[in-house]
């Protein structure tokens, strides 16, 4: 919040700068590894797929996709799941374009876990349900 932290005395130019430089030195470890474990420099194909395990682990965390705070520790659990879900889909012999597709599913139902109008359909579901008991 730029407001505040100018009332707080923080410098803003320098914070930003600061942060955009750790993202940037993040990056560049995050493009060696990749590189190494490929072992090539094809910016074609590095990278490829990592997107979706990125946006699943985020959501998995608790972060909605319409914005808002997010917890750092949460979106780090949601990396090992993530990575312990591929990690089970691989070892029990599943193809890597479908899971790529399990990924796609579970991104669209964590998304629809955490839609209101979703919980409010399911909750007037229920409430028939127990009605009609």
């Amino acid at each position: 919040n730029v407001k505040s932290s100018f009332y707080s005395g923080i410098d803003e130019k320098n914070i930003k700068l600061l942060v955009y430089t750790f993202s940037g030195i993040c990056a560049g470890i995050a493009g060696l590894i990749v590189s190494s474990n490929i072992k090539s420099a094809d910016a074609n194909n590095a990278g490829l797929g990592f997107e979706l395990d990125a946006i699943l682990a985020v959501v998995i965390g608790g972060t909605l996709m319409t914005g808002g705070r997010f917890s750092l520790l949460a979106s780090i659990i949601g990396a090992l799941v993530i990575q312990s879900m591929t990690t089970t889909m691989y070892a029990i012999g599943v193809p890597a374009m479908a899971a790529q597709a399990v990924k796609a599913v579970v991104v669209m139902v964590v998304i629809l876990l955490y839609s209101e109008q979703f919980r409010t359909v399911i909750n007037r579901l229920f409430a028939r349900k127990e009605v009609q008991s």
